[in-house]
């Protein structure tokens, strides 16, 4: 975007302030059998509001018939009081998003919502189709009209089209024919439908309401809690499960290919309080730290973390080097993605604005930083002009991920490979380019060590450029042919 786009006469630019992170991608909520569905879909959503903010919409089936309601902005500017009312029925599906594929504009906020010759049915969709491209342009030869920009609505037309004697067989169907990481809750008159792609690429768990009996489905489990459901089980790479007045019935209608979630959840995109596939991710990111501090000892007086996703890992760092943990760097929280910066010259805002230095923690000491990843290098290079202008004698810049070399294709908004900067620069360069004195990454292997070992299956393409589904660089096309001949 253009400052000419975003910024109002005498505004210099429009700045993003968090571009030195992988943006999160989405956020889906289904409830069954409760009276006040749709409220307890929002207060799911309110606890996944960290995975997108863009927009946000709930749909509810009452008496046969679904509901919808949608907008731009995040999950409390949407819905109020008068919005949930209009959304009655024991059933609900919710959706937050920050947008992978399609534009950020109302028509594409999910759940989408159609009805076809089998009746209505609505879906929220975390994740991305790597061969939407392709499905759409066949289908748009064959007379299909789209009305949305977004690989999901691939799926609600291959439904349209497929065979089977209910729901989850018409919707088994229509996903055969799709590649890539979706984690999907779904939404007919009668049922509740979550679906998990065959890798796993990202987390769904399913919950039971304490006080009604009914079921929950949602991202992680910290939205479990919120809802007052307790934790039941992470629904299974290539599961799906459906849930009716009958009760819970389990399909697989996929070929086991290998579980291959997105080890990025418990670097940074999961709230730390969520446990993912049998993980606590805020117990990963202290033995990160640790391991931290075992690679990479320095002679330093405090660890400071870069908040608020290097702080558990910066804890995990100072107990085990014995170094006292400071929040040297403290956040506003009420700033949204992006700013318009005043037209002054020789000051940055753009990350002042969200962070300021505390020079009586900083001054005159040797600080070892800890952040969670590095993507283009700007922002970091930033935050050490920040401490070393708060007095710092020595900035020692430590990342609680291994260097980012590859974009992903799978439901995270990432940079083309040509800006990350550990794509194109060796880790001596890297510190120079941000003016550390010392810059030390995460191995690979200690990132499985402290996840629970490589054998439980992860995809780290970002890290390792080892795609396991085909990329538009070519990557990965070893793995659909697999993919084919299982089917």
């Amino acid at each position: 975007m253009s400052p000419s786009e975003c910024a109002p006469t005498g505004a210099s630019l429009c700045a993003d302030t968090d571009d030195e992170h992988f943006h999160d991608e989405c956020g889906v909520v289904g409830v069954f059998g409760h009276p006040e569905a749709a409220n307890l879909t929002y207060l799911g959503l309110y606890a996944l509001q960290h995975r997108g903010q863009e927009s946000t919409g709930i749909v509810s089936a009452d008496q046969g018939q679904l509901h919808t309601q949608r907008g731009m902005g995040r999950v409390a500017e949407v819905f109020g009081v008068e919005e949930l009312g209009r959304l009655p029925g024991s059933q609900a599906i919710g959706h937050v998003r920050y947008s992978t594929a399609g534009g950020s504009v109302l028509r594409n906020t999910q759940p989408i919502f159609i009805n076809y010759r089998h009746g209505a049915f609505a879906v929220g969709h975390n994740g991305n189709l790597v061969n939407a491209g392709a499905l759409r342009e066949q289908l748009e030869r064959e007379g299909a009209i789209f009305h949305t920009d977004m690989d999901t609505e691939v799926i609600v037309h291959l439904l349209a089209r497929v065979p089977g004697k209910d729901a989850g067989e018409r919707l088994a169907a229509a996903l055969a024919q799709v590649v890539g990481a979706y984690s999907l809750v779904c939404l007919t008159e009668t049922r509740l439908i979550g679906v998990r792609d065959p890798m796993g690429f990202r987390p769904l768990v399913l919950g039971r309401l304490i006080d009604s009996g009914g079921f929950v489905l949602a991202s992680e489990t910290c939205a479990l809690d919120l809802m007052g459901a307790e934790f039941v089980r992470d629904v299974a790479p290539g599961e799906m499960v459906i849930i009716s007045q009958g009760g819970i019935e389990s399909r697989f209608p996929f070929p086991a290919v290998g579980r291959r979630m997105c080890v990025f959840e418990y670097i940074y995109f999961a709230r730390p309080d969520s446990v993912l596939d049998g993980v606590h991710v805020y117990s990963a990111r202290k033995r990160i730290g640790r391991i931290l501090a075992r690679l990479h000892p320095r002679d330093a007086d405090v660890v400071v973390p870069v908040p608020d996703s290097g702080v558990a890992a910066a804890m995990g760092y100072a107990e085990a080097s014995g170094l006292p943990f400071e929040l040297g760097l403290i956040r506003n929280h009420y700033v949204g993605r992006t700013f318009i910066q005043p037209a002054q010259r020789g000051r940055d805002f753009s990350v002042k604005v969200k962070l300021n230095a505390q020079p009586e923690i900083l001054k005159g000491k040797r600080v070892i930083l800890v952040d969670d990843s590095i993507v283009r290098g700007t922002t970091s290079a930033k935050i050490v002009h920040l401490i070393r202008a708060a007095g710092a004698k020595e900035v020692h810049f430590l990342v609680s991920s291994p260097p980012t070399i590859g974009p992903c294709y799978y439901g995270i908004d990432t940079p083309d490979r040509a800006q990350l900067i550990a794509a194109q620069h060796s880790v001596d360069e890297v510190r120079k380019m941000i003016g550390a004195d010392s810059l030390g990454y995460l191995s690979l292997d200690a990132l499985f060590e402290a996840v629970g070992g490589r054998a439980l299956g992860f995809c780290d393409a970002c890290f390792s450029d080892d795609y396991p589904l085909p990329t538009p660089e070519g990557h990965g096309t070893r793995q659909l042919f697999l993919m084919k001949e299982l089917r």
